[in-house]
């Protein structure tokens, strides 16, 4: 494209006129009157007249003191509770609504709990598998304790031993054979009739054949039964116990008289006892206490076989049991987690599931959901914390009464009380506050209808204390070391108007209480003289932005 030129004067360059000197003095001098226009409508609030240069007076004046520490908090309700589950599936029963006042224990949500109740029926029959192992052992444990002891079966004499201490035995091999040689039993037949008179004890006379001799002895045993004796005729058999003079063997034959009644036959005579031991168990023969031609007693201990080892395995079962009953608890325990009741009484303030919904805590929130499956308040009453500086944490107590009010809330009021002063302070920067919690007057429903709700922030002031009638001075007419400024001979005019700041002087001053804007003077001033706080051009901003 083509480019037109065209042929015009060039302009003259001319400088930026300059302001005049006036327009700034004007700007600087409408800024100064605007300061001292705040400063002296500051200063009459307080009591105090305009002063020349840098310096506002106040009055010393009687008035009631109230010391405060104030602070920022939050409103909130007296209890909460944000329900949740540590299981997934389907809600079998949610029986509430949101705005729906709960009590304690209540039920919120039932979840399907099918699958662990299936859990739970295969850890109890773990647990009685576990049991009938550990039981069987411990069973064959004290099984092989009592078989592993070999003892006397009669008393008697150790006829033959058929071992010998370190041999290895099993189960039924012969350890001993057991004679009585001291007692001889002879049993034969009697009439029926005359041994249905028989007792057990009676007394008894034995003939031996072959010999004069003649015995005494008893009754040891009578047989229950009749059988058909020699000739036809009925007997009874009847055993009779006598002393071995020593020459009787079971070779030897004799016959017994009972009373008047004689025996109907002769028999051989027969050892009281002939036993023989065998082992119970099997292994090695610990230990064997007896030799041959010993006397020993019914029950005597004679040796004792190795002991298998079975605790380890015992042990073992042990171990799986505990493991057992353990899992069967877990999933006992798990089953309450399938029931959600509520740990407070309050009102549902929100519900994010309902009957039929599948709650999943591993993805409700990642798939949109909501983590918490219902959010109860409890609001009989409402709190907040304030956190207080160390400086004022000590004047603090519980019991002290609070005023607050709220950021939403304009032109309304509202009290409450310390409730405590927590001592687990906080540091940063090298300060450490302290939470103080303050209960607020009042049912939390009905402040709630007045607007005060959870989580509005609220501005409040704790009440150290009220003094009434004291002498007190602003606090920033207090200098360093514990003086005031005070107007010296010429330094007012006739009107009481500072007219010489260089005749100024520095009073020391006795301090009491303060609070934020005024101070006690508990001497050193009389009410109605007049102070002089000195404001430099910073104090003059900073007064100007707040």
């Amino acid at each position: 494209m083509a480019t037109e030129t065209t042929s015009k004067e060039a302009p003259t360059f001319q400088a930026p006129k300059k302001k005049k000197k006036w327009v700034k003095r004007l700007v600087a001098l409408a800024l100064v009157v605007g300061l001292l226009a705040l400063l002296l409508t500051r200063c009459m609030q307080n009591g105090g007249q305009t002063a020349s240069g840098a310096y506002l007076p106040a009055a010393a004046t009687i008035q009631d003191l109230v010391v405060a520490v104030t602070g920022p908090g939050t409103i909130k309700p007296n209890d909460s509770y944000r329900a949740t589950a540590l299981v997934r599936g389907e809600i079998l029963s949610a029986p509430f609504e949101e705005g729906q006042e709960i009590h304690k224990d209540d039920v919120l949500f039932v979840v399907d709990s099918s699958d662990v109740e299936t859990s739970i029926q295969q850890a109890q029959l773990a647990v009685q598998s576990a049991q009938l192992s550990y039981d069987s052992l411990v069973r064959s444990r004290n099984d092989n304790a009592k078989d592993r002891q070999i003892k006397a079966n009669a008393a008697g004499v150790i006829e033959h031993l058929y071992v010998d201490q370190g041999d290895n035995v099993v189960a039924g091999t012969p350890v001993a054979d057991i004679l009585d040689r001291d007692n001889m039993k002879l049993t034969v037949p009697f009439h029926a009739s005359d041994a249905a008179g028989f007792y057990v004890g009676q007394s008894a006379s034995v003939a031996v054949s072959g010999t004069a001799e003649t015995l005494s002895g008893s009754i040891t045993e009578i047989s229950a039964t009749d059988t058909v004796g020699l000739g036809g005729t009925l007997v009874r058999n009847v055993t009779v116990t006598v002393s071995n003079p020593g020459a009787l063997s079971n070779l030897s034959v004799g016959s017994a008289v009972v009373g008047s009644a004689a025996s109907a036959a002769t028999a051989n005579f027969q050892y009281a006892a002939s036993k023989q031991v065998v082992a119970k168990a099997s292994g090695e023969l610990l230990s064997l206490s007896v030799k041959e031609g010993d006397r020993v007693y019914d029950g005597q201990l004679l040796g004792e076989v190795k002991e298998v080892n079975l605790q380890d395995q015992i042990d073992a079962a042990a171990i799986q049991l505990q493991n057992a009953q353990l899992s069967l608890q877990r999933a006992q325990d798990s089953l309450e987690d399938y029931t959600i009741t509520s740990p407070i009484d309050g009102t549902v303030i929100e519900k994010n599931y309902k009957e039929g919904d599948n709650y999943d805590p591993s993805t409700a929130t990642s798939t949109g959901g909501n983590a918490f499956m219902t959010v109860i308040y409890d609001m009989s009453r409402l709190t907040f914390d304030i956190n207080v500086a160390e400086t004022d944490v000590v004047k603090l107590k519980a019991g002290q009464p609070v005023r607050f009010t709220a950021d939403a809330l304009d032109g309304q009021e509202f009290t409450g009380v310390v409730e405590k002063v927590n001592i687990n302070g906080t540091t940063a920067g090298g300060n450490t506050s302290y939470p103080v919690t303050v209960a607020v007057d009042g049912n939390g429903m009905d402040l709630a209808q007045q607007g005060l709700l959870p989580g509005m922030s609220v501005s409040a002031s704790i009440i150290v204390e009220e003094i009434q009638n004291v002498l007190a001075v602003p606090v920033d007419a207090i200098q360093r070391g514990n003086t005031v400024l005070v107007a010296g001979p010429d330094a007012l005019d006739k009107d009481g108007n500072l007219m010489d700041a260089a005749k100024l002087e520095e009073r020391e001053v006795t301090l009491g209480r303060n609070n934020d804007e005024y101070i006690e003077i508990l001497s050193g001033l009389e009410e109605g003289e007049l102070v002089f706080i000195q404001y430099s051009a910073s104090s003059f901003m900073s007064n100007f932005y707040m």
